[in-house]
């Protein structure tokens, strides 16, 4: 099984590390419980990589430590393969989300955590903490550009979790 691209695992749960672009972001995507436990079984199923337009395969589901994620980065004409491993993942009844960190050939190093929390006021929150470098020559030499396409995709998993009212939902579904 290959190696964590970085050393700092599991540091998405509190201070980020130095020497890494930092990402933190929260958004309230629902209200109520119905709201949270839809978005976890989406959450824990790849759902927000998916309708953030990353093709996506995953060796467990639901995501759970040591779940092997493989994303397709599509960009313009090209496409980046993004290997990942899960090094946290939790189901409560208030807090639903996993991690993953870089495997060798992805274009960053580092970890990246989304989590979902089911507040006291029944607001549902989902966060993204990120740390990242980048891992290849050709991420280090288009840092500008790398920096915009993962602020991009960032704001695309938070939408991809937004609660639709049920009238959306079923035109969805149709």
């Amino acid at each position: 099984m290959p190696e964590l691209t970085y050393p700092e695992v599991g540091a998405t749960a509190g201070a980020l590390p130095d020497g890494y672009r930092h990402v933190r972001i929260r958004r309230t995507i629902g209200r109520g419980r119905d709201a949270f436990e839809r978005a976890g079984d989406d959450l824990l199923r790849g759902e927000a990589q998916k309708r953030a337009g990353v093709d996506i395969s995953l060796s467990q589901v639901p995501l759970r430590v040591g779940t092997t994620v493989r994303m397709r980065l599509p960009l313009g004409f090209l496409a980046f393969s993004a290997p990942c491993r899960v090094v946290w993942a939790e189901r409560t009844a208030e807090r639903a989300g996993f991690a993953y960190g870089t495997l060798p050939r992805h274009p960053l190093r580092g970890e990246e955590r989304f989590e979902l929390r089911l507040l006291p006021t029944g607001d549902v929150c989902f966060s993204i903490t990120a740390f990242s470098a980048p891992g290849r020559w050709f991420t280090r030499l288009g840092a500008p550009l790398v920096r915009v396409v993962q602020t991009r995709m960032i704001r695309r998993y938070l939408d991809a979790l937004v609660e639709h009212s049920p009238e959306e939902r079923s035109r969805d579904e149709r």
